[in-house]
């Protein structure tokens, strides 16, 4: 199966695993992933910038962005910042960087932008993810203009839930791309 548009895969916090469903899309579909250089403790600003950079290698018309936990709030501060209209973003399961849950070590992720994307967005959550409460997830989603979908007992749809190559999220990531 192909893609008619731009796939940038933007993973979040310590990047995603050979085993994570943003890596095997990767692989599978030959996305581009968005290299970020210190994964494990971002500064926003530098986070921003790249993703900007990888943006506008692209005609952003034809940019969908594939972000995962802090790759979302990133996303919403680049938006921001820039207010760019790309075809538009799968934010999966948004970390809340507000919270006494989310880890230490980033700098200026906080708070979470509540801006409305100038891009059609859907956000997949779970009502048991560690880093986001479901009530968080659905006033990001809202703030965003993004529709929600909630899939359940699904953790942070990582590894760790049981997140390989992701099936649904792949006809999710479909819908944007028509």
């Amino acid at each position: 199966m192909a893609f008619k548009s731009t796939i940038l895969i933007v993973p979040g916090l310590g990047n995603s695993g050979p085993q994570h469903w943003q890596s095997i899309w990767q692989q599978q579909y030959n996305f581009t992933r968005v290299e970020q250089q210190d994964w494990e403790t971002p500064v926003r600003a530098d986070w921003v910038e790249t993703l900007n950079n990888a943006v506008s290698q692209h005609n952003p018309q034809d940019v969908i962005l594939v972000g995962h936990s802090l790759a979302c709030t990133t996303i919403a501060y680049w938006a921001q910042k820039f207010n760019i209209k790309i075809k538009g973003a799968l934010l999966v399961a948004p970390s809340d960087t507000e919270a006494d849950t989310y880890p230490s070590g980033t700098t200026g992720f906080s708070p979470v932008p509540l801006i409305k994307l100038p891009f059609k967005s859907i956000v997949v959550t779970s009502t048991d993810d560690y880093y986001v409460n479901f009530e968080r997830a659905m006033l990001f989603a809202d703030a965003w203009g993004s529709e929600l979908v909630n899939i359940g007992e699904a953790g942070h749809i990582n590894v760790s839930s049981g997140f390989g190559h992701w099936q649904e999220g792949i006809e999710l990531l479909k819908r944007l791309d028509q």
